[in-house]
């Protein structure tokens, strides 16, 4: 059975491959979301524990492009 840092973990990997995939650097995404670029790259951590909130998870979903699912 999974635990709160797995899933924690499962969205930090999906973030930076989507990330990635549309080929954006991590200031761009932070600078579409209203966000540090280090506070992407802490949510993008896997060595990182809880380090944000459903909002900022929904605009970087956003920003993406991508369903929050």
């Amino acid at each position: 059975m999974k635990n709160e840092k797995d899933y924690y973990d499962i969205v930090r990997v999906n973030i930076k491959k989507y990330r990635e995939e549309k080929c954006l650097t991590r200031q761009v995404l932070a600078d579409k979301v209203g966000v540090s670029m280090n506070y992407i790259a802490k949510i993008e951590s896997l060595k990182m524990k809880k380090s944000f909130t459903l909002e900022v998870l929904g605009r970087i979903a956003d920003s993406l492009n991508v369903d929050i699912k």
